[in-house]
């Protein structure tokens, strides 16, 4: 037996609320692929307890299956005892990156790669040029094989629009809601950021996007780095405590659940505790605050060649956008096969299913097609991908399968990490199959030859 005190990062009472029915083991990814308990939600928490109680020391089999868990929390959707396994994994990796020795490789892609340059836009694009280089020269053959996969992560065009910092709404303003950039989101995804904009001002809300901004902090608590976590949460709570907005809106499903749990993150500060909850209560993701009926095309549009929305202009949409009914819905996002892949952190860790399918049905009607197995995870889960390609790839390819047996033609998601990781595998496939963020979709369905949101 141990002898050695080991500090207490384990909430203990939250660890013994699982019962090990076994409930989750259908849910988890690593467990539908290797079988192995020890992979299981039950098997870590387990370990877990084990390691906290000092039975196991964190060496490199037990780091190994902490590791392999993506943070998806699918189990946490489908537990009955509403075990908090997100909070019991995030404090386990704190301890185990305080006292776990890691490779130099691994040092280098976690220290450095992970939390110095991805949470910082600027640092990012200058991390693509090799890649770009790269495919310049088509020079990808001579990569060895973790290289190649990781650079056909990176997308072939990135978008770093710049965003106005204040974005009026299109005729009379209902409200103002302040938008969180995110770091992928503004140095890749900057067309996406400016759609989310755009669908947001058509629906009558003022748009500011408050500059000095910084990384949500999803990176650092996914990866054990809590205490960075805490520091981004306490500059943004500060920064967007300015803004007087009814609602702070995100596009990034991963970003949007780390910033609606910033109560608990600061939960041991009381200085900054009641202003977390506050922040967090005001959170949305895009998908909430968007009204389906917005998007849908009368009977009569869908048997012509260009549609038109319902006329929604009722008060029931309460505080959330509602669109004005002017703008057409274009044609041609109704004539192919569409389906839809839950992100792991809308759907499990925000309980978000049904609000983007209403969107996504709204615009496909009879088109849309359910995805097999579409809250499994995908293989992305942050930056699982590069840290575990092994098993990331295993999960890409199940969900590359279930896509193609679906038949679609496009695919929308609510998340970056996922739009790349499912990207990459269709084109490794060789399928021609689009897949677009939530946003986009949406965007181009409602007014397909709109650009950039216009400044004050």
């Amino acid at each position: 037996m141990k002898t050695q005190h080991i500090p207490q990062f384990l909430d203990e009472t939250k660890s013994l609320a699982c019962i090990h029915c076994g409930l989750c083991l259908g849910s988890c990814p690593t467990y539908l692929e290797t079988g192995d308990e020890n992979n299981s939600p039950r098997g870590r928490i387990y370990l877990m307890r084990a390691l906290q109680q000092g039975r196991l020391d964190a060496g490199n089999a037990l780091v190994r299956h902490i590791d392999l868990c993506l943070g998806c929390r699918a189990c946490e959707a489908v537990c009955p005892s509403g075990v908090e396994y997100g909070h019991l994994l995030e404090h386990t990796r704190e301890h185990i990156e305080k006292n776990f020795r890691r490779s130099a490789f691994q040092m280098l892609l976690r220290r450095v790669l992970i939390e110095k340059v991805f949470p910082f836009p600027r640092r990012m694009k200058l991390a693509l040029l090799p890649a770009r280089i790269v495919r310049a020269l088509r020079a990808e053959k001579l990569l060895p094989k973790y290289m190649r996969d990781a650079l056909a992560l990176a997308p072939e065009n990135p978008s770093d629009i710049e965003l106005p910092e204040f974005s009026p709404a299109f005729g009379p303003a209902r409200g103002r809601v302040a938008l969180v950039s995110g770091c992928v989101m503004s140095a890749l995804f900057g067309k996406t950021n400016a759609a989310t904009v755009r669908l947001l001002n058509r629906g009558g809300w003022d748009v500011v996007i408050p500059r000095g901004q910084v990384c949500c902090g999803a990176l650092y608590a996914h990866g054990g780095r809590l205490e960075l976590a805490r520091e981004s949460a306490r500059r943004n709570i500060e920064l967007f405590e300015r803004q007087d907005a009814v609602a702070i809106i995100i596009n990034a499903a991963g970003c949007g659940s780390t910033l609606k749990d910033y109560g608990s993150l600061l939960s041991g500060d009381p200085s900054w505790n009641q202003r977390a909850g506050q922040f967090a209560a005001k959170v949305k993701d895009l998908t909430e605050w968007l009204v389906p009926e917005d998007f849908q095309i009368s009977t009569t549009g869908r048997q012509a060649g260009s549609a038109t929305l319902v006329d929604t202009a009722t008060p029931s949409s309460g505080g959330r956008a509602s669109m004005p009914t002017h703008q057409g819905v274009s044609a041609a996002s109704r004539s192919v096969k569409i389906t839809y892949h839950d992100a792991c952190h809308l759907a499990h860790a925000q309980r978000i299913t049904k609000a983007p399918r209403d969107l996504v049905k709204a615009v496909a009607g009879d088109n849309f097609i359910e995805l097999p197995e579409s809250d499994v995870c995908c293989g992305s889960a942050g930056t699982f991908n590069l840290t575990e390609p092994e098993m990331a790839e295993r999960l890409q390819t199940r969900k590359i399968q279930n896509i193609l047996r679906t038949g679609a033609q496009v695919v929308v998601t609510s998340n970056p990490g996922c739009l790349l990781q499912i990207q990459a595998g269709l084109c490794q496939a060789g399928r021609p199959i689009e897949v677009l963020h939530i946003a986009d979709f949406l965007d181009q369905a409602q007014a397909p030859g709109e650009h950039a949101p216009r400044s004050a």
